[in-house]
């Protein structure tokens, strides 16, 4: 079958010819991402990708002009002549454009629409992200993630990130091509991602092709830029809650031929702890106890022919302590190398990633034993692109190796440890066919997880129908699995501990099939894998041409979930326990963009449901209804001010009732224990009806407001204030059912920062 498409494919090339190069910004060296790139007077042409390469195929032989064009930027045009069989490589370099724009209507970001299948995919910008209302005067993607429909965060400290129904473990992050395995820091405000680095952010909630393996339920895929290909730069930032820097520049400076190396190196820091004390001290006389420090590198090798080579690498690490309560911290550094290899004879597209990775953390908490864990991780992975007019065939192979070690003791005083070294082997293929006002991608993902045993065809297919030029209906489905387990567990009130095991070798029960007091009865699944399989459907209608409308129905279905038994009780019982579940629902956006306006609002109605072998249930992050409203507006002489307002509301999240309390002696000196004058440990007894009741509703608004003053083309200063929480509003953050105290989200929080570009 490859052959055959392969064959095709050449003998098409053979009897034309094609196309192809890169278009830079002609200023900083930075592709032009999604550009227009056309033969003009013909039907010719394409989009750049975010490499700003680009490929048109099937170019009969003779003299074309070969345009260029993007939003900000002025048109530029070279003549090229096509021979027959021959590939032509050309470099294009725009000019960001003086003319003030009256409309956003991007005809390049429409035409994309109109071949890409899109489904569930929302393209998050650095420009986008720097738009939402910054807490503590700095954006970041952690915060503008939970504005995209369908992602739930569960709270304003610790929270965590659930998209339609997948818990965190179900999502991969991905930086640069490999595994992030904990991307958010313990505040939940600020993620380890640079915005200044970013290239782009892909998060796909649902419905995602077999380019991505290894989650069941999302996937979040961060770009980073390459460092200034021009010239030296950089930036200073300050505010009560950290502080940052960034430098970059060429090495080799970029010029007419393309070629070029440059470099990038950003860090952060966190002092809140200390701030706090002073400024917030109506929050926590204490102070807040979140500390963090992250650093990122990055060289990049560009070669005339566009090939590239980057080599990258971090350090990420997060402490937080909980007086008299619990201190935990964790660290994770990587480093890597991704290439993109574009042969001069071929129309072939070559792409890699290598990469490896070390997680560790540790929680110690005053009520109970340690836990510990670590996951090192070893990847590999290479892909190939033919490109043929309008259809464009994919593939690629990858290798995954990771070492796992946890450690944990529970209330009954059983022992989990796992020490396991597992590998996965997989290889994919997609192919996007367009027939006229159609787009049909199927693809297919196989992998075998050596430590199952167990070999995993995922078939998956995606579909795009162009209605009219304005309206699109589009679907996806797909079969989806993962060898990868979490340590967190809903008892946790707090789930700042996010601990990694591989997929058991033991035996697992199907829920409601063992009897606990006759040990090894029970219906055994043979297949330990974490499986789903997804359904997407919606439309996109381009309502006018500032304003866009976007409504997906989807549905999951988690046929198989494991998790660490926690209440194990008798040592023949199992280390993990299994569940099944779904998660349904709508979700809506609207966005308008004009040229000093942006308004962005979502609706989110969802159910996500667990069966645990005796019940089913709402998990704590089935979030029923949620509200996302943001607005941006640009004004002032110079369009030197910028307003923002984010306004969040949430129906609220479920929780086990309590029945009554009880008090528990341990007995840890058997006969002699002195259970009749021993002070007995409080117990709860919680209601039958798991997850039965609802907490309030939560709201938040956040107003921020941006001055930016420019000394020079490359040199400004930038001043943010902002207030997270404007009315203070009490959240809930969680309740203390011993000491019958509740503990609530941050308060409001104003704050000013500082940003020095240079």
């Amino acid at each position: 079958m490859l052959g055959l498409i392969f064959g095709l494919i050449g003998g098409a090339v053979a009897q034309k010819g094609t196309v192809r190069g890169n278009v830079y910004d002609k200023e900083s060296g930075d592709p032009i991402m999604f550009g227009n790139v056309y033969l003009e007077g013909t039907s010719l042409g394409g989009n750049t990708n975010i490499d700003g390469f680009f490929s048109i195929s099937n170019v009969p032989e003779g003299s074309y002009t070969l345009a260029a064009s993007y939003l900000g930027y002025d048109s530029t045009s070279v003549e090229v002549i096509v021979r027959k069989g021959s590939i032509r490589y050309e470099k294009l370099f725009l000019t960001p454009s003086g003319i003030e724009l009256q409309t956003i209507d991007i005809s390049g970001k429409r035409e994309a629409a109109k071949k890409e299948v899109q489904i569930s995919t929302v393209r998050v910008t650095p420009q986008q992200i720097k738009a939402l209302p910054t807490i503590g005067g700095e954006a970041d993607i952690a915060q503008y993630l939970t504005v995209i429909p369908g992602v739930i965060v569960t709270g304003d400290q610790g929270g965590q990130i659930y998209i339609r129904g997948g818990s965190p473990i179900q999502n991969k992050i991905m930086l640069d091509g490999m595994r992030i395995y904990n991307p958010f820091h313990s505040i939940g405000f600020f993620s380890v991602f640079e915005t200044e680095a970013i290239k782009s952010v892909d998060v796909l909630t649902g419905g995602f092709n077999a380019e991505y393996g290894g989650a069941t339920s999302a996937i979040v895929d961060i770009t980073t830029r390459d460092g200034n290909k021009k010239k030296l730069g950089g930036l200073v930032s300050a505010n009560p809650f950290i502080s940052k820097f960034m430098f970059e520049g060429p090495l080799k400076r970029l010029n007419d031929d393309g070629g070029s190396i440059s470099f990038m190196l950003t860090g952060k820091y966190s002092y809140l702890e200390q701030t706090s004390k002073k400024i917030y001290s109506y929050a926590d006389s204490a102070g807040l106890p979140y500390n963090f420090q992250d650093i990122y590198g990055k060289v990049s090798f560009v070669a005339p022919n566009g090939s590239k080579l980057s080599l990258f690498g971090f350090n990420f690490n997060d402490d937080v302590n909980f007086q008299d309560v619990a201190r935990f911290n964790w660290d994770n550094f990587g480093m890597g190398a991704n290439f993109t290899l574009v042969p001069p004879s071929s129309t072939l597209l070559i792409g890699g990633t290598a990469a490896f990775s070390n997680y560790d953390i540790s929680l110690n908490e005053v009520d109970s034993d340690p836990r510990s864990s670590s996951i090192t991780t070893y990847n590999v992975d290479f892909n190939f692109t033919y490109f043929h007019k309008d259809n464009e065939l994919k593939y690629g192979f990858e290798f995954n190796g990771f070492n796992t070690n946890f450690k944990f003791k529970n209330v009954f005083g059983f022992d989990f440890e796992q020490r396991d070294f597992t590998t996965e082997l997989s290889g994919y293929m997609k192919y996007k066919i367009k027939m006229q006002n159609l787009v049909i991608e199927p693809s297919f993902r196989g992998i075998y997880y050596a430590s199952q045993s167990r070999f995993s065809l995922e078939p998956r297919l995606g579909l795009k129908y162009n209605i009219t030029d304005r309206i699109r209906f589009k679907m996806g489905a797909g079969v989806y699995t993962q060898n990868l387990l979490s340590t967190v567990n809903e008892e946790d009130v707090v789930n700042l501990f996010v601990g990694f095991l591989a997929g058991p070798e033991e035996t697992i029960f199907e829920p409601g099939t063992r009897d606990p007091n006759v040990p090894g009865t029970g219906e055994a699944t043979a297949d330990k894998l974490q499986r789903a399989i997804h359904g997407v459907a919606g439309f996109e209608f381009d309502i006018t041409d500032k304003i866009e409308l976007n409504v997906e129905p989807y549905y999951k279905k988690f046929t198989q979930l494991l998790n660490i038994n926690r209440n194990k009780l008798d040592a023949e019982d199992s280390n993990y326990s299994k569940e099944t579940g779904d998660a349904y629902g709508l979700d809506f956006l609207v966005k308008y963009q004009a040229r000093q306006l942006y308004l962005w609002l979502t609706y989110s109605v969802g159910y996500v449901n667990r069966f645990d072998g005796e019940q089913t249930y709402p998990t704590i992050f089935d979030r029923r209804h949620n509200v996302n409203f943001l607005g941006t507006y640009t004004f002032g002489e110079k369009k030197n001010w910028e307003f923002g307002a984010r306004w969040n509301m949430g129906s609220g999240f479920p929780f086990t009732l309590t029945q009554g309390f009880f008090g528990r002696h341990d007995y840890f000196g058997g006969l002699n224990s002195e259970y009749t004058t021993d002070q007995p440990r409080l117990e709860t007894i919680y209601s039958d009806t798991r997850n039965g009741g609802r907490l309030p509703y939560y709201h938040r608004l956040d107003f921020s407001l941006k001055n930016t003053i420019k000394f020079s083309k490359t040199m400004s200063l930038e001043t943010v204030a902002s207030v997270t929480n404007v009315y203070n509003r009490k959240n809930i953050f969680f309740f203390d059912r011993v000491a019958y105290e509740r503990r609530d989200q941050l308060p409001i929080l104003p704050s000013l920062g500082l940003i020095f570009k240079f």
